[in-house]
């Protein structure tokens, strides 16, 4: 049974190792350095975000994130999920995916971008399924740690307009209200 919760400060040691567990090559388009543990003591203190755990008997499976005010932006947010290779293609990736989709919701965000290596065809799929959109392709954008150059897709979500089918499906009051 697996289980989603917020990160908590006790939780940076499982995540590590969870990190660890991730393919070189996945880990080659992180953003962060996963591995220093001032980023990750940072992830679990703050509170503008949303970063949930999945755990299934205690071990870190899966990772999703909703981090608000992108750029200059403070009504776009971005999501990040990652799922342990053991893992996938069972369901918890899409399910993370629309976890923090919903979490993005709950923030109030107006706008919810994906990015993924264009190679990451089963990523960008994900995304697609749950309302996503190819807003532009950045040719050669992202370097990977051995050179190699890889062009990077950004998705995006409209929230408003989520709201509204929601809306009309009438279950915005489960979900806390709309905009």
């Amino acid at each position: 049974m697996i289980e989603v919760r917020t990160l908590e400060p006790a939780d940076t040691e499982s995540l590590e190792d969870f990190f660890r567990r991730v393919p070189e090559e996945d880990r080659a388009f992180f953003k962060e350095d996963v591995f220093d543990p001032a980023t990750l003591d940072r992830w679990a203190a703050d509170h503008r975000s949303r970063r949930l755990l999945a755990l299934e008997s205690g071990h870190v499976r899966g990772y999703v994130a909703v981090v608000p005010g992108i750029g200059l932006s403070d009504h776009v947010g971005e999501i990040r999920v990652v799922v342990d290779p053991a893992h996938r293609r069972r369901g918890l990736g899409r399910g993370l995916a629309r976890r923090g989709l919903l979490e993005a919701l709950g923030l109030g965000l107006r706008k919810v971008v994906v990015e993924a290596s264009a190679d990451q065809e089963a990523t960008i799929a994900l995304f697609r399924r749950i309302g996503f959109e190819a807003e532009g392709i950045l040719a050669g954008h992202v370097r990977d740690r051995a050179g190699g150059f890889h062009d990077l897709v950004v998705l995006a979500h409209q929230v408003d307009a989520t709201w509204a089918e929601l809306a009309t499906a009438g279950i915005t009051d489960e979900m806390g209200g709309g905009s």
